[in-house]
């Protein structure tokens, strides 16, 4: 070890999502795998009420799992504060001793700007896109609209508003066809999501997809064929490059790519995907547009489909999905799309580390 002072890094994880326990599990394996001859590593809760907890590091991160990081951030004795008075003191606290954080949070109050701006006032450096990007990617009808106007392929859909707005009509029925996914316009992890077989099915549909408190609601036309996610990389150079695109073959049992199938270790991941070169070029091709379009920073992961028409694979790639802070636990596509293409786990957090005080 040089005498080089430790960079101090505070990873966020938790938050009042429904992807609470997701964020921590990713939170978990960052932790784990930051150096300790590089990083002092500062870990810090939002709970589900919002109340935030600053932790302390630990020394011997190898045995690191969601269930220790909770431990390393029990909360203080003394009254509970509320919501406010704990982010205050906190970021506070990471305003003056750390020099950038990791926000591990996925879906709302955490990925769609929220956290971000919060961390824009108090003048703290983080990783990944800034409050625009996020806002923008969180939102599934404003990233189609960009990503359209753009040139880029997306998925056909109906935005359901309201109560006030949530006639799917006839001819849209006909356009969209069967079977259809109902989707919160702002969540992740296919949580809230449905596959509507029937239209029978449809008002159930858009009722889990408000259980997340999204009244916003997308009624998506299924896009038969082959599921394929594409990491992009932005280096401290400003270089923005795209990794091995990754094939998802989702067992059986499984109607769609949905929470469990996600979380559950089931599917399997061909890194990388066996497609010709030409489509691997398009869909790299494409996902640094998007990354470009959406005006992200640091990392995105861009979620594929490649349609088979009446039997026949057309393989011109439809964006699905945007992703501006990606999971990172141990099966998630995005560190593993990397490891694939040579850049190691730990290295790959250093690249985002870089970038991230490069750029603010």
């Amino acid at each position: 070890m040089t005498g080089k002072p430790r960079t101090r890094v505070a990873v966020l994880f938790g938050g009042r999502s429904a992807e609470h326990g997701v964020s921590c599990a990713s939170a978990a394996s960052i932790v784990r795998h930051l150096s300790r001859e590089r990083y002092e590593v500062t870990p810090v809760r939002i709970d589900t009420d919002g109340v935030w907890t600053v932790g302390r590091d630990h020394q011997e991160p190898a045995g690191i799992d969601a269930a220790t990081l909770l431990d390393m951030t029990r909360d203080p004795a003394g009254p509970r504060p509320t919501a406010l008075e704990s982010a205050w003191s906190a970021l506070s606290r990471l305003r003056d001793e750390v020099d950038v954080t990791f926000p591990a949070l996925h879906g709302g109050h955490g990925e769609d700007g929220t956290i971000q701006s919060t961390l824009d006032l108090f003048g703290i450096p983080y990783v990944g896109s800034g409050v625009l990007a996020c806002g923008i990617g969180m939102d599934k009808e404003l990233t189609k609209k960009l990503l359209a106007d753009a040139g880029l392929l997306v998925a056909d859909s109906v935005v359901l508003h309201g109560a006030d707005y949530d006639d799917v009509s006839a001819d849209e029925r006909k356009r969209l066809g069967l079977p259809v996914f109902v989707k919160p316009a702002r969540e992740g992890s296919s949580v809230g999501v449905s596959r509507v077989d029937d239209w029978t099915m449809l008002d159930e549909a858009i009722t889990t997809a408000r259980k997340t408190g999204m009244p916003k609601v997308l009624v998506e036309a299924a896009v038969r064929g082959r599921e394929v996610d594409v990491g992009v990389l932005e280096y401290p150079d400003g270089r923005v490059v795209a990794g091995p695109p990754l094939e998802i073959r989702v067992p059986d049992r499984h109607s769609f790519f949905d929470f469990d199938a996600k979380y559950q270790g089931e599917t399997v991941f061909d890194i990388p995907a066996d497609l010709p070169a030409a489509v691997t070029a398009a869909l790299q091709a494409q996902a640094v547009e998007a990354f470009r379009v959406l005006e992200c920073s640091g990392l995105l992961r861009v979620d594929f489909f490649l349609p088979t028409v009446e039997g026949v694979e057309d393989l011109v790639p439809v964006v699905n999905e945007v992703n501006t802070m990606p999971g990172f636990t141990a099966m998630s596509q995005y560190p593993r799309m990397w490891s694939a293409a040579g850049l190691a786990y730990p290295a790959l957090l250093d690249v985002l580390i870089d970038t991230a005080l490069a750029s603010r």
